[in-house]
């Protein structure tokens, strides 16, 4: 459980980071040891990246010298410590990057502490047979280069820590520039809780200021191993043409069908909750709604009961004009729309009164409806705005929810109790996660089974990542020997 702050302190905290952010004295060798909040200095944070990969390099070092015991004795003190500190850094990471919503952050927190898989997910594989014994071992990579979002940037570093540290590997980061207060508060929670469980002072490290020239050291450093990378497109485009093992975890454009023999009032609920999480700022959250006709105006309706607002269709294109900006390609010299930085992540009604439109906090999301055509349903917003398209029957349904998720082949859901129509769905549009009739977060474990992960691979494939993700495979064969039988 998370402790109880009071306001006056997580205020106190997150105002000293921040100043000691843009103030702080860097000294490069031993880590950000000018630098103090809540009576603490930074650890493992360095002014120069070749610093930081030299600290990571000993992490490595001293995680491979580990027993499995004493790497998970490590693991535990970070859940312990990131529980503890949820607060802090949910309120740290809204107030830096000006997105989402703390309550949400706090139970991101605690799911990435109670779900990140340790070292129980590194398994070792045995072949016995008349030649012998033949043994497969999930050996860690060295030292990983990973880059982490502002969306979720301390869920991320404690969520990739855990699995990369489980593997024995050790880590540099290079966060988001927006979110470097939050990042590097979590890179030295990291540390801070190894140094309470009896390991090194720094097991991970990052940067004070991450820039594209720190990540371009990270992907030609010969120490670095295996790149991971969580963000846009065009991030992740780079780290895979590093030349690098390179493990991404790129964008979606999740769509939801709901057919006419789905839970309608449940549906409903789930969708808005699933989609007003965190300000819809998780990659894996509803983005459009496919409804058939015959059920549409019950499932609008009851979306209205569950915290939405609808707005016009005039109003609708009032607000796409606000929330997507013209951008020139400086190379090209072609325009095309994209997100506006000022309104992702930003609350229903803060982006309601852009347009005039004033409401309370009861409204957590904004739902109108659209042609597929509408830019809210082909751009991922990371708002809540829930564009709803109707649909004839499934046939159509599938086939612009196909389209509307643009191949990333990331996240998809549907709300229905037929079966054919559930199967046809997963099967055409080949997501790296399918949740169906529940809310988009039960698809990395809240409310859902199994593991989650804040690191989900659709390009590369590996999907929700986990420890046994950051290994490679290494074998050893004992011919003739072994085998008792």
């Amino acid at each position: 459980m998370a402790i109880n702050w009071t306001e006056a302190q997580i205020e106190e905290v997150i105002h000293a980071v921040i100043k000691n952010l843009n103030g702080g004295t860097p000294t490069a060798k031993s880590g950000w040891d000018g630098a103090q909040y809540n009576g603490r200095s930074y650890i493992g944070v360095y002014t120069d990246m070749n610093d930081a990969i030299d600290a990571a390099t000993a992490g490595y070092k001293a995680v491979r010298a580990m027993s499995l015991e004493e790497r998970e004795k490590v693991i535990s003190a970070i859940r312990d410590l990131c529980r503890k500190e949820a607060p802090i850094m949910a309120s740290l990471g809204v107030n830096e990057t000006k997105m989402g919503r703390v309550e949400h952050k706090i139970a991101k927190h605690v799911l990435v502490a109670d779900k990140t898989p340790g070292t129980s997910d590194i398994v070792a594989q045995v072949k016995t047979g008349d030649y012998g014994l033949t043994l497969t071992e999930m050996a860690p990579f060295g030292v990983v280069g990973s880059i982490t979002p502002s969306t979720n940037p301390s869920e991320t570093v404690i969520c990739n820590s855990i699995g990369m540290i489980a593997a024995g590997n050790g880590v540099v980061f290079n966060p988001h520039p927006n979110a470097i207060a939050t990042s590097n508060y979590a890179v030295d929670l990291v540390n801070r809780a190894c140094a309470q469980a009896g390991g090194p002072r720094v097991l991970v490290a990052s940067v004070v200021k991450p820039t594209l020239d720190t990540a371009q050291i990270m992907y030609k450093h010969p120490n670095i191993r295996l790149l991971v990378c969580t963000g846009g497109p065009g991030v992740v485009k780079s780290v895979l043409s590093s030349g690098k093992k390179a493990i991404g975890a790129g964008a979606g454009n999740p769509p939801v069908i709901v057919d006419d023999t789905a839970d309608i009032r449940k549906a409903a609920k789930d969708i808005i909750d699933g989609c007003s999480f965190d300000n819809n700022l998780p990659c894996i959250a509803e983005k459009e709604v496919f409804a058939f006709k015959n059920i549409a105006d019950e499932l609008i309706s009851g979306m209205l009961a569950n915290g939405a607002y609808k707005i016009t269709a005039e109003q609708a294109e009032k607000l796409a004009n606000i929330v997507l900006v013209d951008t020139k390609n400086p190379k090209t010299g072609i325009v095309k729309k994209t997100v506006s930085r000022d309104c992702v992540g930003r609350d229903a009604s803060v982006l309601l009164e852009k347009i005039g439109v004033r409401v309370g906090a009861e409204v957590r999301c904004i739902i109108c409806e659209t042609k597929f055509d509408h830019p809210f349903v082909q751009h991922e917003l990371m708002m809540p705005i829930l564009p709803i398209v109707r649909v004839n029957d499934i046939d159509e349904a599938i086939d612009l929810a196909v389209k509307a998720e643009h191949g990333c082949r990331h996240t998809a859901h549907m709300h229905s109790k037929n079966i054919d129509h559930l199967t046809r769905f997963a099967r055409a549009v080949e997501t790296t996660i399918f949740v169906k009739n529940a809310p988009s977060y039960a698809g990395i474990g809240f409310g859902g089974e199994g593991h989650t992960t804040f690191t989900i691979a659709g390009p590369t494939g590996e999907g929700l990542t986990s420890a046994r993700s950051f290994t490679r495979y290494r074998r050893c064969v004992m011919s003739d020997n072994f085998r008792i039988i």
